[in-house]
C-alpha cells in the first residue's frame, strides 16, 4: 500500500505548461458560468414571488370581452 502511494507520487505525470493554462481557463469559465447561473436563478425565483404576490393581492376579475372587429373591405 505505500508502495503505490509512493510511486503514485513519484511516477505521477505533471500537466504542461499548456494544459495547466486551459485547465486554468476552463477553471475560470466554469466560475463565471455558475455564477450567472446562479444569479438567473435567483432573479427568476425573486420575480415568480413578486408576481404571485401581485396576483394574489389583486382581485380575481372577470377577463375582459373582446372587441367586435371592423368588417374590412375588399377592393374591387
Amino acid at each position: 500500500m505505500m508502495r503505490n502511494a509512493i510511486a503514485e507520487a513519484v511516477f505521477k505525470p505533471k500537466p504542461t505548461a499548456r494544459e495547466s493554462k486551459g485547465d486554468a481557463t476552463t477553471q475560470a469559465a466554469r466560475e463565471i458560468m455558475d455564477k450567472e447561473t446562479a444569479d438567473r436563478e435567483s432573479k427568476t425565483q425573486r420575480l415568480r414571488l413578486a408576481r404571485l404576490a401581485k396576483e394574489a393581492a389583486a382581485p380575481a376579475g372577470l377577463p375582459k370581452a373582446k372587441r367586435a372587429s371592423a368588417k374590412r373591405r375588399v377592393a374591387a
